[in-house]
């Protein structure tokens, strides 16, 4: 016993009942059972919207689900049209007055008198400017004075001319010295000659000193003031008139275009000419096509064209930025469907039409013209179709919609809508790509 060590010295072992687990955790089975009613109870609450919808095809829900578990989807759709669409082809223009003219002095003097107002509208032939016209007046009164000195000797030498015959028939005198007084006639009618054309001279300068209007239109800022010496020679001028009746717009277009417009022109048809302002968001002013420059710039594939406005409301400026849109041709009974309904994917481009199930159907078009908010079709949709124009990023073939049928609009109000919705839109990254084989019949 005195060997025994003390771990074998143990007290006595006391051993725990088992614990019930499942009595701890009775809130999980609660749970559980929550949960599976809620289920079954959404259960039969979507049979009941399904038989709803399975009896009443097509009746807006809202974005509830619709038979067989589709959405029925809000959307916007109008009904293609057939009609006349026109063509235009848009270019950049540049507003230039139809004449420039810089008025300069074609005499020497002193300005005595301005009789324009900066900004005014002349008409040709009325002063401009008066430069002093005494030195020419002088001038003139000299000219005058030398003619009627050499009016007088003339009348002498054709006396002594008269008396020399005489002499001359009597042999008083030889045939040298009847010679030589003929030859003095002959001078002092020269003389005369000379002495009027210095009238005409100062006559011809005394009207250069009143400076008048060589064309009718605006007048810029006054370059010179009163009591400024001028000269024939100086290069800056007076001032400068632009006429803006009419005016005109130079304007480009790309080279691909110039064989349609010169085959208009050849048919001797006078194409409209429409300019816009600087958004392209509302017309000024309607004009017509003069001409087309002679050659295409090399540097960027384009060619200048030059159309004529009336401008009777100077609603055009000089060096004013326009957006110029040229009528070359109309398409005659096309069908036309608004711009916002052309959709592209991988297998080119289409529409969602919208039949008379309310169901949405993927076509496929050709786009024959795109005309402001218009687009013509060649193929593809029939006039009377609905197609859809607002909510296609939610849809896909066969989707079942809910249709809003909004005005189709103008092809006036088309034309006049701003180019900025005048091409097809991309579709947007959200919009469904049309399945392989869409559209096809």
């Amino acid at each position: 016993m005195g060997h025994m060590n003390s771990t074998d010295l143990r007290g006595p072992e006391v051993r725990r009942a088992p614990t019930d687990h499942a009595k701890n955790h009775w809130w999980m089975w609660v749970i559980a059972a929550v949960l599976l009613a809620g289920g079954i109870w959404y259960y039969r609450g979507a049979q009941k919207t399904q038989a709803l919808n399975a009896g009443a095809p097509g009746a807006p829900t809202n974005g509830m689900p619709g038979a067989f578990g589709n959405p029925v989807v809000p959307v916007v759709v109008s009904t293609a049209q057939r009609g006349d669409l026109p063509v235009y082809f848009d270019g950049l223009g540049t507003v230039t007055a139809y004449n420039t003219v810089t008025v300069r002095s074609r005499v020497d003097g002193a300005i005595v008198r301005v009789n324009f107002t900066e900004g005014q509208f002349v008409h040709e032939g009325d002063a401009l400017v008066e430069i002093d016209p005494r030195p020419y007046q002088v001038a003139l009164e000299q000219a005058q004075g030398q003619l009627a000195k050499d009016q007088a000797q003339l009348k002498d030498v054709q006396i002594d001319l008269e008396r020399y015959k005489l002499l001359f028939k009597e042999g008083v005198i030889p045939q040298q010295q009847l010679d030589t007084q003929e030859a003095s006639v002959g001078q002092s009618h020269g003389s005369i000659q000379a002495d009027q054309a210095a009238i005409d001279s100062a006559k011809l300068n005394i009207t250069y000193s009143h400076i008048t209007a060589p064309i009718s239109g605006r007048v810029g800022l006054r370059l010179v003031d009163v009591g400024n010496i001028v000269h024939a020679t100086d290069t800056t001028g007076l001032v400068v008139i632009t006429q803006l009746q009419p005016i005109s717009v130079i304007f480009t277009l790309p080279q691909d275009q110039l064989p349609l417009v010169m085959s208009k022109l050849h048919g001797e048809a006078q194409l409209s000419v429409e300019a816009w302002d600087r958004d392209d968001t509302s017309k000024i002013i309607s004009g017509k096509l003069a001409t087309i420059d002679n050659q295409i710039d090399v540097t960027t594939g384009t060619y200048k064209l030059k159309a004529v406005f009336g401008n009777e409301n100077n609603a055009l400026f000089p060096n004013q930025f326009v957006n110029v849109h040229l009528l070359v041709d109309t398409k005659h009974n096309i069908t036309m469907v608004p711009v916002a309904a052309i959709q592209r994917g991988p297998q080119g481009t289409y529409v969602y039409t919208a039949g008379a199930d309310n169901v949405a159907k993927i076509q496929s078009v050709v786009v024959a013209q795109t005309t402001g908010n218009l687009v013509g079709l060649s193929s593809g949709v029939a006039a009377g179709t609905n197609v859809v124009i607002d909510g296609q990023d939610k849809l896909q073939d066969g989707t079942q919609i809910s249709p809003t049928v909004a005005p189709m609009p103008t092809v006036a109000a088309a034309v006049n809508a701003p180019s900025a919705s005048a091409h097809p839109a991309a579709p947007s990254k959200n919009s469904p790509a049309p399945p392989t084989g869409a559209g096809k019949r």
